[in-house]
């Protein structure tokens, strides 16, 4: 059996060395076209986490601003709870006063026969009563009476001064009578204390 030379027979001959040349340079040009642009990607990774910065930055102020808010609320309602009767304490408070004048008066020494005294020692009972029950309910609520003594140091947070009377034994800027008590509510200026402040002369 007789064998076809591979040119002879049309089928091209191979090259090795033909072969291992075009191989590398195939491979070469396919890794050029693979190779994608990384810099538009770059950018747009670049703008999308600066966009993700900025809208954390944004949750976080929101954030923020409500929880200040949700204080404010709690704030508000926490005072509308304490302060919520301060007009109806003011208007007690023209009451008490009512009564601590009435008691002021020494009706007793004015009264004559028996009966009447008697009467008019229970009446002094019941507003003596009614007095330490109002004590009792402003304690209740956390009414507290400011009451400044003689000598006590002119206070203008607390203290309104009716006039100012000149005094040896007094230091200037002191309080040297207590015209009406004020009172706080939960530490709050609900009325303040009306005093005489008194002053030294001219020299």
């Amino acid at each position: 059996m007789s064998h076809k030379n591979p040119v002879e027979a049309g089928v091209p001959a191979e090259n090795p060395s033909g072969a291992e040349a075009s191989a590398p340079a195939l491979t070469a040009g396919s890794s050029e076209a693979a190779a994608p642009d990384t810099s538009g990607l770059r950018t747009e990774l670049d703008a999308a986490r600066s966009e993700a910065a900025e809208n954390l930055d944004k949750f976080l102020r929101a954030k923020a601003e409500m929880e200040n808010v949700r204080r404010r609320a709690e704030t508000d309602v926490a005072n509308a709870h304490k302060y919520g009767i301060e007009r109806f304490a003011l208007e007690m408070l023209a009451v008490k006063d009512s009564l601590e004048r009435a008691r002021a008066v020494d009706i007793l020494s004015q009264a004559g026969e028996t009966a009447e005294r008697q009467l008019i020692q229970k009446m002094v009972e019941g507003i003596d009563l009614t007095l330490k029950l109002m004590d009792t309910i402003f304690q209740k609520f956390a009414i507290a009476t400011v009451d400044p003594q003689k000598g006590e140091k002119f206070d203008p947070e607390r203290h309104q001064a009716m006039s100012m009377v000149e005094s040896a034994d007094v230091p200037e800027n002191h309080v040297l009578a207590t015209v009406q008590r004020g009172y706080l509510l939960h530490n709050r200026l609900l009325r303040p204390a009306m005093v005489v402040v008194a002053r030294h002369g001219q020299s």
